[in-house]
């Protein structure tokens, strides 16, 4: 039986630290589906289409991930997908209050999919995507902190 694991997220964009989240799992299941989540009521910076491209590209090198996004609760794509494993990434205590509330809520809707939570490397433990995109906003070098498709991403967006 193929083992399954589902990394759900806006990924608005897509940084270092969700590849690295991404690539340890990788290695930890046959397949990763990471899932570009679609929330109308959650404003991004990219659209739907160009998240989706960026997670692509990001992660083309990555042979058992394959990147789609879907509209609607997690649990019920991974379920349809035989998922064993919901991935989430822990950056900082201030993570887990929250994501420990959501695994126990999934766990509720279904009892066969287990929360997995995984630490990127320490180098990582401060990024997320709303300070990339606050740096781009204003112009800064963000390089070192996302995929080199997204640092093209957010120069063509903000022009610089």
């Amino acid at each position: 039986m193929e083992r399954i694991a589902v990394y759900p997220g806006t990924f608005d964009p897509i940084t270092n630290g969700h590849v690295d989240v991404i690539e340890r799992a990788s290695q930890l299941f046959d397949k990763v589906i990471v899932v570009v989540s679609v929330n109308s009521k959650k404003e991004t910076l990219f659209t739907d289409v160009e998240r989706l491209e960026m997670a692509k590209e990001s992660l083309k090198d990555l042979p058992n991930v394959e990147v789609e996004s879907h509209h609607g609760l997690t649990v019920d794509f991974a379920r349809s997908k035989n998922s064993v494993a919901l991935i989430r990434g822990i950056r900082a205590i201030s993570d887990f209050e929250y994501e420990f509330q959501i695994a126990l809520m999934n766990r509720k809707l279904v009892p066969e999919i287990t929360t997995i939570f995984l630490m990127p490397h320490e180098r990582y433990t401060y990024l997320n995507s709303s300070i990339i995109r606050e740096l781009s906003k204003y112009k800064q070098d963000v390089s070192e902190f996302v995929p080199p498709a997204v640092a093209d991403k957010l120069k063509e967006k903000f022009g610089y």
